[in-house]
């Protein structure tokens, strides 16, 4: 089904809203569960393997991008991340946004302040989810490169996380002889 054919079945549907509000439940669900199975690799990852490579960077710098680009395209575009309560309280946190530069990643982060940054995703993700209307899933991404609807800029989003969970649940399982469980829907305590 094309962009805009989805985007034409949530708005048929909004009638009624049915459809609607299946579609943010499911997508919340699954924002939910993404991030669950994300949660679990950081909690899991034992202090010697937090600074082990996981592709091409660290354990932590994958934990800290798949947050950040949650964050950013939960967002209505490009210029609303930097300027959110949440970014101006950790302004070392972010530094100098390297994840939106032509480079490779060099900063480190502590596994406190991922999890603050992990309850600070979830909890936008909420917030979005809840917010969205027919016509905002419809409607355009709004970022440069992602030329498709925001209704499928969230499934984007879910499997950018789920990619990097992944890998990260493989050098568990490779490294660490760690067992990451398969969360379905939803938020659970694993």
């Amino acid at each position: 089904m094309d962009v805009w054919t989805m985007g034409n079945l949530i708005n048929r549907s909004a009638r009624g809203t049915p459809m609607l509000d299946n579609f943010k439940g499911l997508i919340a669900n699954q924002f939910e569960a993404a991030l669950c199975t994300l949660n679990i690799c950081i909690d899991r990852c034992p202090e010697t393997a937090w600074d082990a490579p996981v592709g091409n960077w660290p354990f932590c710098q994958v934990a800290f991008h798949a947050l950040f680009f949650t964050d950013y395209y939960l967002g209505l575009n490009e210029e609303s991340l930097r300027g959110q309560p949440f970014h101006r309280d950790n302004e070392r946190f972010f530094d100098d946004y390297e994840q939106l530069e032509d480079r490779n990643p060099v900063s480190r982060y502590d596994k406190a302040s991922i999890r603050k940054y992990m309850e600070h995703c979830r909890k936008k993700a909420s917030q979005a989810i809840a917010a969205e209307t027919a016509d905002s899933l419809s409607a355009k991404a709004g970022f440069d490169g992602r030329e498709f609807s925001r209704a499928e800029l969230h499934v984007y989003n879910i499997r950018h996380i789920q990619h990097h969970a992944a890998q990260m649940s493989l050098r568990l399982r490779v490294d660490a002889q760690q067992e990451i469980p398969w969360i379905g829907s939803g938020w659970r305590d694993a």
